[in-house]
């Protein structure tokens, strides 16, 4: 069997340029795990579309490679996005594959130590700026109106044609779209995107649960969140670029965008973990959401139905969540009874 990524398998049904040079890491094709135990909890056929098992660890991924791809076929020697973290990685990886420079801007302290890894290791130029994502997403987009250099944040209308696959993959597992999608929203071009691929795919529509986390949730309380403060950091944005798209996306599937707390999204990565899959904090959203609004009587019915929640980033992407309140494990002779009187019988 041979394996493909987005471009190849879809690139027929995406709204590429015909320029556009295939730069891929065989992304996509990520696997819908089923969740028996919480499923059986919410009464609901449960899948966790785990974008956290692309090539660097996050569904930006999708939407890279068509960036990128149409950046390189119209001779780009340089790409730079704003990030608040995992677009700084995927930017970074494909950058480097193709062999292109990439500059990255992120918000000063505001970036998990995994993700910003992840684009030193790919060679990108990290560049702090002090002030919020929404700041460092303005420079970009002046620099890049200005310079031949190339933008590859979600308001490259390639990224979104890319992730538009992970709709259509959806849709090609179960020969439809489920009934309810639940997913985090930050930046909005996920949400966006995902709508777009169920439209275009004409195998059924679901209705959409985005979630945002409730100290930056800009698109609950109908405004702009100046100082964004969430320990979801992915989603830590108070001006989404695609913000009116994802309203649309949840008025037109008759769905909706609704905020969590920080403690219910933390709860909510255990319980994912509780059942094998560990992801970071953000990619718990979509969950945390699920749980808070099925239990309400005047929130999304899910019983009885298919439900497929988005978690987009792997726990690896940020392990300090974990290991910051972890207490250091006990320590014992290397001998048999000293064990056992640790496990017991």
């Amino acid at each position: 069997m041979s394996y493909q990524g987005v471009l190849h398998r879809y690139g027929n049904l995406l709204d590429l340029p015909a320029h556009t040079q295939t730069v891929s890491l065989l992304e996509g094709n990520t696997p819908l795990i089923p969740m028996p135990r919480l499923g059986k909890e919410l009464g609901c056929e449960l899948f966790i579309k785990f974008e956290g098992l692309n090539p660097t660890g996050s569904f930006k991924d999708r939407g890279m490679t068509a960036a990128i791809s149409e950046a390189v076929g119209r001779g780009a020697e340089t790409v730079i996005c704003a990030s608040t973290g995992n677009t700084a990685a995927s930017a970074a990886a494909y950058a480097a594959r193709a062999g292109l420079r990439a500059i990255v801007l992120i918000p000063e302290g505001k970036v998990a130590v995994g993700k910003l890894a992840g684009a030193i290791a790919y060679g990108a130029e990290v560049i702090q700026v002090q002030g919020s994502f929404d700041d460092a997403l303005s420079l970009v987009v002046e620099i890049t109106q200005k310079t031949p250099i190339a933008l590859v944040n979600s308001i490259n209308p390639f990224r979104i044609e890319g992730q538009k696959t992970a709709a259509f993959e959806i849709c090609d597992v179960f020969d439809g779209a489920p009934d309810w999608l639940c997913l985090p929203v930050g930046n909005a071009g996920n949400i966006t995107s995902y709508w777009a691929g169920f439209k275009q795919y004409q195998k059924g529509l679901p209705q959409i649960l985005g979630v945002q986390a409730a100290g930056a949730a800009p698109l609950v309380l109908g405004h702009p969140v100046e100082k964004p403060e969430t320990v979801a950091t992915a989603i830590r944005i108070g001006r989404p670029a695609r913000g009116e798209q994802a309203l649309e996306a949840a008025q037109q599937s008759n769905g909706k965008i609704i905020a969590v707390s920080d403690e219910e999204i933390l709860s909510a990565q255990r319980i994912l973990a509780a059942e094998g899959v560990w992801v970071e904090p953000a990619s718990a959203a979509g969950i945390a959401g699920l749980i808070a609004e099925a239990g309400k009587g005047a929130g999304i019915e899910a019983k009885g139905k298919r439900v497929v929640v988005v978690c987009t980033g792997h726990g690896m992407k940020d392990p300090s969540i974990v290991t910051d309140s972890f207490a250091s494990p006990k320590v014992i002779p290397a001998a048999y009874d000293d064990l056992i009187s640790v496990i017991g019988k």
